[in-house]
C-alpha cells in the first residue's frame, strides 16, 4: 500500500480509502466485517463514510454504517490503527427526515456529530466533511454554474467555519474537508481560514472518473497550489467502468439492478466512452476496473481513491490496483478517449 500526508494535515492516509455507503443496506455487518478485516490487512487505514449512509439514504437504515464501523473497532481495539473520516449532510428534502430545517449551522453540525460519535463508539472524528454546500450551486451530476441564486445562500460559510472550529477546539474533530465542492467554495472556506484563523480545509471529495473529469476544471488548480487534497468518489461510476453493465446487463444484485434511479453513468454518451475505455484495457491485457482505478490513483492532486465493493472479491480487486502502473502511451490513449468524449457522466 501507498500513503500520502493528506492536505496540509498530519494524516497520513493509504491512497486506497475504503467506502462504505453500501454497510447496513446492500451488505450485512458480517460482509462489512470481511471487507473491514481485509481492507485492513492489506495496509488501508482510511474509511469514509457519512450520517446519512447507506445510500440510498432511508429512515429505516440511517447511520447503520457508522454503527457497523463502530462495531467493528470495538470488537477488533483498532481506533488508534484507523483514519476515520465522515460526513453531515447539508439541506435538502431526501434527508430532511434526519433533522428539521436542514442547514450547515452551529445547531445542525452539533446534533450530527454527537449522533457520529456516538454510532462510531469513538471520541473523536479525524475528518469531518461538509457533504455537500448550504447554497444553490453545481453538484449531484450538474455540470454548469447555470443559476445564480445568492438569495438561497443559506447558512454564510464564515459561519460554518465557526461552528466546525468548536469541535477542533474540544478534541472531537481533527481536520475538517469538504464534499461535492465547486473551485470558488473551495476557496472561500480557504479565505475566511486565513482571514480569521479558522480551520483550514484539507480535501474535497468530490466524484471523479473517466467519465467524469469536471475536477480538472478550474478545482484541480486550487487543489494543488493551495495544498488541498481530491478524495475520489465513484470512481468506477457505481461500477460502471467495469464493463459489466454494457449492452443494457444488469447483472443479478449488482447496485444498478437493486437501484435503477442511479443511472448518471449509463446514459448513451456513458456507455459510449465506457465501451471505448473497456476496449482499451483489452487491448493492454488489463481489468477495465483496475485500469480505471489506477488511472485515479495516480493522479497529482489526489490524496486517495475511494473504492467501494459489495463482494469480497470486487475488493480484492480493487485494491489489488494500487500495484498497477499504466503506460504513457496508455495514458495518451485514454486522454484520446476523453477528447473524443468529454465529461459524458457528470
Amino acid at each position: 500500500m501507498e500513503y500520502r500526508k493528506l492536505g496540509s494535515s498530519e494524516l497520513l492516509v493509504s491512497k486506497i480509502c475504503l467506502g462504505t455507503m453500501t454497510f447496513g443496506s446492500q451488505n450485512t455487518e458480517q460482509e462489512a466485517f470481511e471487507q473491514l478485516d481485509y481492507a485492513q490487512q492489506k495496509g488501508v487505514n482510511f474509511l469514509d463514510a457519512a450520517e446519512m449512509y447507506p445510500v440510498p439514504s432511508s429512515p429505516e437504515y440511517q447511520g447503520a454504517t457508522e454503527q457497523i464501523i463502530g462495531n467493528w473497532m470495538k470488537q477488533r481495539g483498532n481506533r488508534d490503527q484507523m483514519i476515520v473520516a465522515t460526513k453531515v449532510v447539508g439541506p435538502g428534502d431526501f434527508v430532511s427526515y434526519i433533522r428539521p430545517e436542514l442547514r450547515l449551522d452551529r445547531k445542525n453540525i452539533r446534533a450530527a456529530i454527537e449522533g457520529s460519535l456516538k454510532r462510531l463508539q469513538t471520541d473523536y472524528i479525524d475528518l469531518y466533511q461538509l457533504h455537500w454546500p448550504d447554497r444553490k450551486t453545481n453538484f449531484f451530476g450538474q455540470l454548469g454554474y447555470t443559476q445564480h441564486q445568492p438569495e438561497l445562500d443559506g447558512t454564510p460559510i464564515e459561519e460554518t467555519l465557526w461552528a466546525l472550529k468548536e469541535l477542533v477546539d474540544e478534541g472531537l474533530v481533527r481536520y475538517v474537508g469538504l464534499s461535492n465542492e465547486t473551485a470558488w467554495g473551495t476557496m472561500e472556506f480557504l479565505k475566511y481560514a486565513e482571514q480569521l484563523k479558522l480551520p483550514r480545509v484539507v480535501s474535497v471529495q468530490n466524484p471523479y472518473n473517466l467519465l467524469n473529469r469536471s475536477a480538472e476544471v478550474g478545482l484541480s488548480e486550487v487543489l494543488m497550489r493551495e495544498q488541498v487534497d481530491l478524495l475520489a468518489y465513484s470512481p468506477l461510476g457505481f461500477g460502471v467502468l467495469s464493463g459489466k453493465y454494457l449492452n443494457g446487463a444488469r447483472p443479478e444484485g449488482s447496485r444498478l439492478a437493486l437501484y435503477p434511479q442511479f443511472s448518471r453513468y449509463v446514459k448513451p454518451r456513458g456507455e459510449a466512452a465506457t465501451a471505448k475505455y473497456v476496449a482499451l484495457a483489452q487491448e493492454y491485457g488489463l481489468d477495465p476496473a483496475q485500469m480505471a482505478l489506477a488511472w485515479v490513483t495516480a493522479r497529482p492532486f489526489l490524496g486517495s481513491n475511494i473504492i467501494g465493493a459489495t463482494t469480497i472479491t470486487q475488493l480484492q480487486s480493487n485494491i489489488a490496483s494500487i500495484e498497477l502502473s499504466l503506460e504513457e502511451e496508455l495514458l495518451q490513449k485514454i486522454d484520446e478517449i476523453h477528447a473524443d468524449i468529454p465529461n459524458p457522466a457528470p
